[in-house]
């Protein structure tokens, strides 16, 4: 896989009077223009991932997730535009019809392997079960739930290239620590990163994001040491998945006022949490904060019941 050129990522700022008032200068680095299904995050978490499968002679890809899971719809995808067979192992029983997306991922060709959510959570990296996947599909290469592994790490580092000002703190949401730790380990330690974890319970994520950092470094013999991250846990809106009408009025409200869509399972939550941190403390007061917009669009449509109006 050669690495491909993308497109400009653009910053876009967010204005707001209450922002202007305390000299705050908010930007959404627009990481979700990178592709239209395999966006933000998930193509710097798959890249190097594909990369490496393919340098160890890899033509089929293994890899865990959820119902809607953004993961598995964007691997199905890159799968699909870089010529690897993919294999979703997916939480819990099959429903049919299927969902948006998991519908999408079949459409670009993934094959879906159901699991007990007990055997998801306690076993599906155990090396039987893996072993009884390679004698059911074959030899595969292994993307971990989330694709956050080393080379995710390494293609998160890259965010950082995208952002053309000088900033105080850059924010991004946290699902299973990828993407931070590829920030955290890219940035200078002027800068401060703030992770919001859109689980609840999300101080877990401090020790996976400093396995991450360990195994970056150990894989790619660079050295990390700054400890000038920290992650606010008070924005998971009930857990992950959960939302409420606060959450959606919000995130409708932004897209009418700045045109920029946000997913409700993260950068929904991140962007929510940013404002409401910088409208009732002063926390953020003289400060510019990138935010980054981790894709995760197509997530949207798992909350029908919600009216998201894009």
């Amino acid at each position: 896989m050669q690495h491909q050129q993308l497109p400009p990522i653009p910053l876009q700022q967010v204005k707001l009077d209450f922002l202007e008032e305390k000299n705050i200068e908010l930007y959404v680095l627009r990481e979700d223009l990178i592709h239209p299904t395999i966006s933000g995050n998930k193509w710097r978490k798959l890249f190097y991932n594909l990369q490496e499968a393919k340098n160890q002679g890899k033509s089929q890809i293994v890899t865990f997730g959820g119902a809607f899971s953004n993961h598995i719809a964007a691997t199905a995808a890159a799968g699909n535009q870089f010529g690897f067979k993919t294999i979703g192992i997916i939480r819990g029983e099959e429903h049919l019809p299927l969902n948006p997306t998991l519908q999408l991922a079949l459409e670009n060709g993934m094959r879906f392997h159901y699991v007990d959510r007990t055997f998801y959570r306690e076993k599906k990296y155990d090396v039987l079960f893996l072993e009884t996947l390679k004698e059911q599909y074959g030899d595969f290469y292994l993307v971990p739930e989330g694709g956050s592994n080393a080379f995710a790490v390494k293609g998160c580092t890259e965010i950082l290239k995208n952002i053309n000002i000088d900033y105080d703190i850059i924010c991004c949401a946290c699902g299973t620590g990828g993407t931070i730790a590829g920030i955290i380990a890219a940035a200078d330690e002027t800068k401060n990163i703030i992770g919001f974890p859109a689980l609840k319970g999300g101080e877990f994520l401090k020790n996976d994001i400093q396995q991450l950092l360990a195994d970056y470094q150990q894989q790619f013999l660079v050295e990390i040491n700054h400890p000038n991250w920290s992650l606010n846990t008070d924005y998971h809106f009930g857990g992950y998945a959960k939302i409420n009408n606060e959450l959606v009025e919000f995130v409708n409200d932004f897209y009418q006022t700045h045109t920029i869509p946000l997913d409700l399972i993260y950068t929904g939550k991140m962007l929510f949490g940013i404002l409401h941190l910088a409208k009732t403390t002063t926390f953020f007061n003289g400060k510019k904060i990138v935010a980054v917009h981790t894709g995760g669009l197509q997530g949207n449509k798992g909350f029908n019941n919600w009216e998201v109006i894009y």
